[in-house]
């Protein structure tokens, strides 16, 4: 693979590595308050807090006696240790992530540094770029007409094979024997 290919596919790890990791850190980023003057927002209406998916009016007498007992047997959530290790691993799990995604991004442009580094230099400038171009175009143009000699000599060879190949073949047919 050339150099150029290789660049393109070090750009596309790139962004690729940028976009996924703005987009984790926007997805479990936990909410911050951008100011103190900034008023808290309303409630969606969407969601109704008091909306029961069970239609039974009964069970809603149930359902918050039972609610309260929870909330009298655990006052704090924290004093459960599953839940507790839960929080601090998945903080952790947010805290290292920036750490590994930048380290990534780091290591993917070194390489393209490494690629870019391993280009050509721009050498003699504008004219002796140009020069090399008209060189190579007469390179190419001399091995066109080669490769289109060749062409026209393995054509012509085609032919001749294919005429001895129909007069052995005619040849093979009129020698039918007679029973």
């Amino acid at each position: 693979m050339d150099i150029i290919s290789q660049l393109q596919e070090q750009v596309n790890l790139i962004a690729s590595l940028a976009f996924n990791t703005f987009g984790t850190l926007q997805r479990d980023a936990p909410p911050v308050r951008l100011s103190p003057n900034y008023p808290e927002p309303p409630p969606n209406p969407n969601s109704n807090s008091n909306s029961n998916p069970n239609p039974n009016p009964n069970s809603d007498a149930s359902a918050n006696a039972n609610a309260n007992a929870n909330s009298n047997a655990n006052p704090n959530p924290n004093a459960n240790p599953n839940v507790s290790q839960q929080q601090s691993d998945t903080s952790n799990n947010f805290a290292d992530e920036p750490k590994t995604a930048s380290a990534a991004l780091v290591k993917a442009a070194k390489q393209f540094d490494a690629l870019v580094n391993a280009l050509p230099l721009d050498e003699g400038g504008e004219e002796a770029q140009l020069k090399r171009i008209a060189e190579l175009q007469a390179e190419n143009d001399a091995i066109g007409q080669e490769l289109q000699r060749q062409l026209e000599a393995a054509d012509k060879e085609l032919k001749q094979v294919q005429e001895l190949f129909s007069q052995a073949s005619d040849n093979c047919l009129n020698m039918k024997r007679p029973y």
